[in-house]
């Protein structure tokens, strides 16, 4: 029998009506009531900006929050290959349905069909919005939007704008954001970080921040709270990630009640520039867009000496065109990722330290010109040359797998509430459309479609009831609770007195994950990591330093009330990876593989997001089950040979 807390709130309903039959049913919230109506909005990236602007557009009273000196620094502006949406411009073949079942398949079967659907349903009403607002997406000669195909699809339907896709659309969500903030419906508190959730009779009612400039603890209370906050890859400490990202929000939430779905389904993207060195804290992402130009290939010869430009075709694999032939280079992340560590591990790996592979455009090149590359990817090539000081006309690209995407995170029904009344969890800080993998482009599509067209329906359905309470009282006890607990967890920070950085440990918890709940994960392992985790944790407590005081700008305080969260929320996803008994998209299990090494899929025991639930014991979270019951599509076999 399913608990009532994980009611999915699932509409009645064919697939394709489900959506529209729940618009149609929604209770609304009037005009006048609206303005009575306070909403904390926690980031300000895609899925944050564009919620808080349609929920201030609409007349509510906002409130939005980022660690950021401003919302443009959001780490959206990363993104870069583009965003998908079935829009058929190509005519070739595309529409809502193959979408919702290339994105379903992409995730292994392992995401809810009615929340992927209404995903493909939306996308073409983003790309009108994006327009709307002057997102300048690549065009065709004649006029049309010009799109090219993504990882995982067999189409062409990912719109961009060059390789700043993502800065592009936040943009427009900013201008959007900022327009509210000109006519006083959004409060902006940039320099901001949520330090707890504060719940009131078992609702979300508020939050505990703390403002980065001058150190005082600020109390805020609201009608609901929405939390915005993205992916927590960065907790591998070497990811694509900016340096600030991290997975506190969501983890303070979890830990007053809010269940932590599939944490260990992160994504490791193909396409990073390797590591060249024990000195670098982030890796740089390059476009997945690349791979649709580009070819990947190491030496047949693990002892290759000559440069790549020397080594004749006979003398090239091509394994992704090998193993993968109707997808080709254009395979899904997990598995272009997984084929890159197998050359590697093998000792085919190539550049300085022997941990990547070549990307190569010489035959885009010649069938295309330089000026249509250029026009293509030539601000990624930029990057790439004053990175690494390499023409990638001339010669090709090295690229690594990198930790990027989390599929996991905060459990939400179909209105994006959490477990939390009044709790509600967008974009990346949720878990709900992208299964054990995302493909390509869709991540910037659910940041967008969850702030600008499901939200704002959701949210109001939950306030129709909420008209008639009075706007919440940030002297309540439970507010004296939170702040107190806050200010103790700083204060214990400060006085520990130890040797160690909060960045030696996450440097040493981030080698620990990627090796043993990376790329490939075994039952040896992930206990061992799960044993080493333990005793990180320990030592943190006792031999943590942080320079400086609360009441000032410190950086190292900050950092250790992340690191603080990363050392919990990384044996919950070694805990998750160890009890899921099969090997599925982004999670492969050693033990669960077929003959010719890809993931096997057990459905009759594994069909069910995982939902955490916090017990005060980091080590023995309570597992909740929420099956995945396939109405309309049967999972087959994931195959992309």
């Amino acid at each position: 029998m399913q608990k009532p807390f994980l009611d999915t709130k699932i509409p009645e309903g064919p697939l394709e009506k489900k959506w529209s039959n729940y618009k149609q049913h929604a209770k609304l919230v009037n005009p006048n009531n609206r303005k009575k109506l306070e909403i904390i909005v926690v980031g300000t990236g895609l899925s944050g900006a564009s919620a808080a602007a349609s929920l201030a557009e609409m007349g509510y009273q906002v409130k939005s929050f980022c660690f950021q000196d401003t919302p443009r620094r959001a780490h959206s502006v990363a993104a870069q290959g583009g965003v998908n949406a079935a829009k058929n411009y190509k005519n070739d073949g595309d529409s809502v349905y193959r979408m919702f079942y290339d994105t379903l398949k992409g995730g292994d079967f392992r995401s809810r069909e009615a929340n992927t659907y209404r995903l493909a349903e939306c996308s073409a009403s983003l790309i009108d919005q994006a327009i709307a607002q002057g997102v300048p997406f690549a065009r065709e000669y004649g006029g049309y939007l010009r799109n090219r195909s993504f990882g995982g699809v067999q189409v062409s339907r990912t719109f961009y704008a060059r390789g700043q896709t993502g800065q592009q659309l936040l943009l427009g969500a900013y201008q959007g954001l900022m327009r509210q903030v000109k006519t006083e419906k959004v409060k902006l508190y940039a320099r901001h970080e949520m330090l707890d959730l504060v719940l009131i009779d078992n609702r979300a009612k508020g939050i505990i921040a703390r403002n980065l400039d001058t150190g005082e603890i600020e109390r805020h209370g609201a009608h609901a709270v929405v939390l915005a906050t993205g992916g927590f890859g960065k907790i591998y400490y070497l990811s694509t990630l900016a340096m600030g990202c991290n997975a506190s929000a969501i983890w303070r939430a979890h830990k007053k009640g809010a269940f932590m779905a599939n944490p260990s389904w992160t994504q490791i993207h193909p396409t990073s520039l390797p590591q060249s060195g024990p000195y670098q804290s982030k890796l740089t992402l390059m476009s997945e867009s690349l791979r649709n130009d580009g070819r990947i290939w190491v030496p047949k010869d693990q002892n290759e000496k000559r440069k790549p430009n020397d080594i004749p075709e006979e003398d090239r694999d091509y394994y992704l065109e090998r193993k993968y032939p109707s997808f080709g280079n254009l395979a899904p992340r997990d598995i272009a990722s997984r084929a890159a560590k197998e050359q590697i591990d093998a000792g085919k790996g190539v550049g300085a330290l022997k941990n990547a592979v070549y990307l190569d455009f010489s035959r885009a090149l010649k069938e295309y010109g330089k000026n249509i590359i250029k026009e293509r990817y030539g601000n990624l090539f930029d990057m790439y040359r004053k990175i690494t000081g390499i023409n990638a006309y001339d010669e090709p690209m090295k690229i690594s797998p990198a930790a990027h995407f989390s599929m996991g995170g905060l459990w939400v029904d179909y209105e994006l509430m959490t477990s939390i009344n009044g709790l509600f969890a967008i974009g990346e800080a949720n878990f709900s459309d992208h299964g054990a993998n995302r493909l390509g482009a869709n991540s910037l599509l659910q940041a967008c479609v969850d702030g600008y067209f499901i939200l704002p329906y959701t949210l109001s359905n939950y306030l129709a009831s909420e008209i008639k309470v009075p706007k919440t009282d940030i002297q309540h006890k439970e507010f004296d609770i939170a702040e107190a607990n806050c200010r103790k967890q700083l204060e214990d920070f400060l006085t520990t007195k130890g040797t160690k950085t909060a960045e030696e440990f996450h440097k040493e918890l981030g080698k620990e994950l990627y090796d043993k709940c990376g790329l490939s994960r075994s039952k040896e392992g992930l206990e061992k990591a799960i044993e080493n985790i333990q005793k990180l944790r320990k030592e943190f407590k006792s031999n943590l330093i942080v320079p400086g005081d609360a009441a000032e700008v410190n950086s190292e305080l900050e950092k250790a009330g992340r690191v603080a969260d990363y050392l919990e929320v990384a044996e919950l996803m070694c805990i998750d990876a160890l009890q899921r008994e099969e090997s599925c998209g982004a999670h492969f299990r050693q033990e669960y593989q077929t003959e010719d090494g890809e993931t096997k899929r057990d459905d009759e025991n594994f069909s069910y997001s995982a939902a955490w639930e916090w017990t005060t014991n980091p080590s023995k979270p309570n597992l909740n089950k929420e099956p995945l019951i396939f109405e309309f599509v049967k999972p087959t076999v994931r195959s992309y040979k």
